[in-house]
């Protein structure tokens, strides 16, 4: 019965969407004849949440945005990364008419909303006005990330408004400064109802978790990027970082002191219970506060499985072992071992490692058995495969038919957030430790003490010493991989070069001798170079010559895999499409791009 209701408010949504549809997306905004819409709070509410259906991220969005980080090796790398990926201001997208319509959308009901005035209370005039701000405030955020600065609009604009369509972009400065004060707004005025139905209702707290998202990030930006990518110059506001993060700390207090949401941290579940918030159809709402919902009855299904386990579906997307040292042992100790053979590496580690990657003792429906599945070479390239978001299930590896909701912000990620504005802000101490690094370590199984040193291998990987924003940044990646925000991470601390790296897979301690990854008794893979065996079950790996594998001691040694990429400063900025530019050259060009 609850499915039911879910999918006619649904329905009714989106039907309220399609209704809005022509005048939304007409040539002339000043023309529309809207007089009969804008009379009550359902009109304000059907089109507020067309925006969940316009806008809302997607499974490539939420998902997928972290396979060209520093921890993923994959098949190809996106073009912006590629040393032949060719991206220029002559082939850059996202700034046609079409990029720009979801701004309309809310700006045409931040423009037409005050019809309502009177015939609603403030309180319901406020929450929906904060909605609209909310989504122009992530539309933007997406912008400024891809381009920096863009010219900034607060009103629908007019198809003869020729100095609103020929203006020159506004500072990343000034936008972002707007984009703090739209998150302001909902923060102060959306709804505090922990209730949202399939996904369909921003409230208070998705604001205030989105918000120390977007200030944390630009605070890091500002601080660790001495000047502005957009026009090669020092930043002009020498306060905004710290205001920022300032922003970020105490969005993220709030929300932790209303005691809604807390870390899923049942000790007889330490090795299951992480990987189960990304793994079920439910939504576990004591962790998770905004996910983009799937549902088997309402037929709303995504192909994570699928990518994740096909070797030509997907980009066979896999850990590299720079990475997978960072999981600490059960003891809260480092890894520091080296040469050791896989099933022995991941061994009384981080119990979320063992959640994120097939290790010994993983097992997934095959024809309805339970079956002992080791990391698949046809499918990974390092021996890290993937398995965080998968359905357990060999029926759900070649269609687009996977049922499990997706996280678009957890709990965690606040912590996170919080952890790191108070480090940044020199605020940091055993309190602020314990409030949200402990209880996730412990989660996983972890000792969670604060560490008394700094780890060397993260000292040289990040080049910083401050032993806790090294603590953090790895809590960060273990907690948060292939949630989305690694890639963003790398972009604000100005560490895009990582991304050029040398991928290092499983330790080979010999050619030519098969070995058995997941200790079922069954020999599964072996390297060479030469011609492959024939022992039924095992993946036989040329390396050396033209394979794009070695080892790193020739005939022993990490698997290396070699696909090359291409980071340089400019690339922290997409270049303003040359077709933008031919319409409005005083949008001019990003600094390094020109």
């Amino acid at each position: 019965m609850k499915k039911i209701l879910l999918y006619t408010l649904m329905t009714v949504a989106a039907a309220g969407m399609t209704a809005c549809e022509d005048f939304l997306t007409r040539d002339t905004y000043d023309q529309i004849g809207s007089d009969e819409f804008w009379k009550s709070e359902t009109d304000l509410e059907l089109y507020a949440n067309g925006f969940i259906q316009k806008m809302i991220p997607g499974d490539g969005t939420i998902t997928r945005g972290d396979i060209d980080a520093d921890y993923c090796a994959v098949d190809i790398a996106t073009d912006l990364l590629r040393p032949d990926g060719n991206v220029s201001p002559d082939n850059q997208g996202g700034w046609t008419e079409s990029s720009w319509t979801n701004l309309r959308r809310v700006n045409y009901m931040l423009d037409n909303m005050h019809r309502c005035r009177g015939r609603v209370s403030d309180e319901v005039y406020n929450h929906y006005e904060g909605v609209a701000r909310f989504w122009r405030a992530w539309f933007y955020y997406d912008k400024v990330r891809t381009f920096g600065a863009v010219p900034w609009y607060d009103f629908t604009i007019s198809a003869s408004d020729k100095e609103a369509l020929t203006k020159p972009r506004d500072s990343r400065e000034y936008v972002m400064d707007r984009v703090l004060e739209d998150l302001d707004f909902a923060c102060e005025h959306c709804y505090d109802s922990g209730a949202w139905i399939n996904s369909a209702q921003i409230n208070r707290y998705i604001a205030l978790a989105y918000k120390s998202r977007v200030c944390l990030f630009e605070g890091t930006y500002r601080k660790y990027h001495s000047v502005d990518p957009s026009t090669g110059k020092p930043w002009e506001d020498t306060q905004a970082s710290e205001r920022f993060l300032r922003a970020a700390a105490e969005a993220a207090y709030e929300l932790m002191q209303a005691g809604i949401y807390s870390i899923v941290n049942n000790p007889a579940n330490v090795r299951t219970q992480y990987r189960k918030l990304f793994t079920e159809e439910a939504i576990d709402r004591t962790e998770i506060i905004w996910a983009r919902e799937m549902s088997v009855g309402m037929t709303t299904f995504h192909d994570l499985t699928w990518r994740y386990t096909s070797g030509s579906y997907g980009q066979r997307w896999s850990l590299d072992q720079d990475f997978v040292k960072t999981y600490l042992n059960l003891d809260g100790s480092r890894y520091t071992a080296t040469g050791e053979e896989f099933a022995r590496e991941v061994e009384n580690r981080d119990y979320r490692l063992g959640q994120s990657i097939i290790t010994p003792g993983y097992e997934k429906l095959v024809g309805g058995t339970a079956t002992p599945t080791p990391p698949d070479f046809t499918v990974t390239l390092t021996g890290y495969q993937i398995i965080k978001y998968n359905i357990d299930d060999k029926n759900y590896e070649s269609a687009k038919v996977s049922y499990n909701s997706l996280p678009i912000i957890r709990y965690a990620e606040v912590l996170l957030n919080y952890a790191e504005a108070k480090a940044e802000l020199n605020e940091f101490g055993d309190e602020v430790w314990n409030a949200p690094i402990r209880p996730l370590r412990e989660r996983a199984g972890v000792r969670g003490d604060r560490p008394s040193s700094a780890d060397p291998f993260l000292q040289t990987y990040y080049g910083i010493d401050d032993c806790d924003l090294l603590e953090i940044r790895r809590e960060r990646a273990i907690e948060l991989l292939l949630e989305g925000r690694r890639y963003d991470d790398l972009m604000r601390w100005h560490l895009g070069e990582k991304l050029n790296k040398q991928w290092y897979g499983i330790y080979v301690p010999a050619l030519d001798t098969p070995y058995d990854l997941n200790g079922d008794g069954t020999n599964d893979v072996c390297f060479t170079k030469g011609e492959a065996g024939n022992e039924p079950g095992v993946s036989y790996i040329q390396v050396g010559g033209s394979s794009l594998y070695s080892l790193e001691n020739d005939t022993s040694g990490r698997l290396l895999y070699s696909v090359g990429r291409n980071f340089e400063e400019k690339r922290y900025l997409r270049p303003v499409p040359q077709t933008a530019l031919n319409i409005n050259p005083d949008l001019g060009q990003n600094h390094y791009w020109k």
